[in-house]
């Protein structure tokens, strides 16, 4: 077989082009079973030159996880109109999230299956990603709801503990609307919403829930385990 012939073309354009077979690729296979002439084949190129370009399959994979991990939460962000009402912007900001993992499925395999699952540096690089998000929907709470009943000593620790809740449900969320046909995004958005609003719509008016008088509380149960 002869070697693969590659056009001329920007250094840019041709890494993108590695780059998207990579996604698909690890996306597709995960990062022990992908190979490096798989994903020379699928992009056209030598792989020789994916080397020069990308050093190893541990540089190219976590170029994949950075360039994915960007995107996702530039989506999120160009997604959310910050001078819209408070239900508005969790929706568009749930809307973003799951029309960006419809529409690159091998991006998110990559980034919540693969890359959380073969250590350093790979996880480091999710957790950073994902630490923004939570950040992220962490300030758009927390500013709706001291708006909402004018409370500026709302404890900041408490809505990072539901933003963290409501990231972790959209991620697994995004898993299962990916591997069930016939759901789309905003459906999947409108799932989330109704089951994240009713609490947190309370919160923002001021009307938190509390366990009942005399329940046992979690420590106590451990306590008497």
């Amino acid at each position: 077989m002869g070697a693969v012939k590659t056009k001329r073309m920007p250094r840019a354009v041709r890494e993108q082009q590695m780059l998207d077979a990579a996604v698909r690729t690890f996306g597709r296979r995960g990062y022990m079973a992908a190979s490096m002439d798989e994903i020379a084949e699928l992009a056209g190129v030598s792989k020789p030159l994916v080397y020069l370009y990308l050093n190893s399959k541990e540089d190219l994979f976590s170029a994949c996880i950075r360039r994915e991990a960007a995107a996702l939460t530039e989506a999120v962000r160009a997604g959310v109109r910050r001078d819209a009402p408070a239900d508005r912007q969790l929706w568009e900001g749930l809307g973003a999230f799951f029309t960006h993992t419809a529409q690159n499925p091998d991006g998110w395999a990559v980034l919540h299956l693969h890359a959380r699952t073969h250590g350093e540096p790979f996880a480091s690089e999710v957790a950073a990603m994902r630490a923004e998000i939570v950040a992220f929907v962490t300030q758009l709470i927390l500013a709706a709801a001291r708006e909402a009943h004018r409370d500026p000593d709302l404890p900041e620790s408490e809505v990072a503990g539901l933003a963290e809740a409501l990231v972790g449900a959209a991620e697994s969320l995004a898993d299962w609307a990916n591997a069930t046909p016939g759901v789309t995004a905003r459906e999947a958005a409108a799932t989330l919403m109704n089951f994240s609003w009713a609490g947190l719509g309370n919160l923002m008016a001021g009307r938190p829930w509390s366990p009942p008088a005399g329940a046992p509380s979690a420590a106590a149960h451990e306590a008497s385990g």
